[in-house]
């Protein structure tokens, strides 16, 4: 019988895009642009929530 693997529950806040880089439209002196870079609050920049964040529904 196939073992089943465990597979990470991803992000529901950003469904495992966990971090982005925002141009802000300015260059730097060598010519490249200026960038922030932005993590999901929700699971700190990991892209999955760990099955015991969860909550249970039901009894």
């Amino acid at each position: 019988m196939p073992q089943q693997a465990k597979t990470a529950r991803v992000c529901r806040d950003c469904d495992g895009f966990a971090a982005v880089a925002i141009t802000t439209g300015t260059h730097h002196r060598d010519g490249t642009r200026a960038t922030l870079r932005v993590t999901c609050p929700t699971c700190q920049g990991t892209g999955c929530v760990p099955a015991a964040g969860l909550a249970h529904a039901g009894r």
